[in-house]
């Protein structure tokens, strides 16, 4: 997986990710989302046939963006391990 920062302000970031799709980000979308001094969140894949994928972030307030992806990550990945140890219960039965 490979970013490059496109854009950098103050109350924005514009990412180019390689290597991930909707899915991810999707759930980083929505994470993003639930912060109150997120503006806007969002993601594009310019092209379908490519595994390049536009990610952008504005904020309100104090919060820099770079702490807003951060906070969302953090949200996606405990997500994800109550949803894997919740799996794997629902298997035992």
């Amino acid at each position: 997986m490979k970013v490059k920062v496109l854009k950098r302000t103050q109350n924005e970031l514009k990412l180019e990710v390689e290597g991930i799709r909707h899915a991810l980000c999707n759930i980083l979308q929505k994470r993003l989302l639930e912060n109150e001094n997120v503006d806007l969140a969002g993601y594009d894949v310019p092209h379908p046939l490519t595994s390049k994928t536009i990610v952008y972030i504005r904020t309100k307030g104090d919060l820099k963006p770079k702490e807003a992806l951060r906070k969302a990550v953090k949200k996606a990945l405990e997500m994800n391990k109550e949803f894997s140890k919740e799996f794997k219960k629902a298997l035992k039965t």
